[in-house]
């Protein structure tokens, strides 16, 4: 039990280095100035789901739920 606790420790560390730099090199969700000129419909933000940001949002859901599961499992005494 003991190494597969330190096994998930570190997935644990493993998962929240990654999520942290995910999130970090996503783009903020404010539009700025661009929106009152129109610059912001753009065919990068219609298509966001298949762009980029669109992977790394949905990447970051899922490290989300792997990190909260993860912190949970470890967090019951076995």
């Amino acid at each position: 039990m003991a190494a597969l606790r330190i096994f998930l420790m570190c997935t644990l560390i493993l998962v929240s280095i990654i999520f942290t730099v995910i999130v970090l090199m996503q783009e903020g969700k404010s539009a700025g100035l661009g929106a009152i000129s129109g610059a912001a419909e753009t065919y990068w933000g219609k298509n966001k789901g298949r762009s980029m940001e669109g992977a790394l949002v949905k990447f970051t859901k899922i490290l989300g739920i792997v990190f909260m599961l993860l912190a949970i499992v470890l967090n019951i005494n076995f």
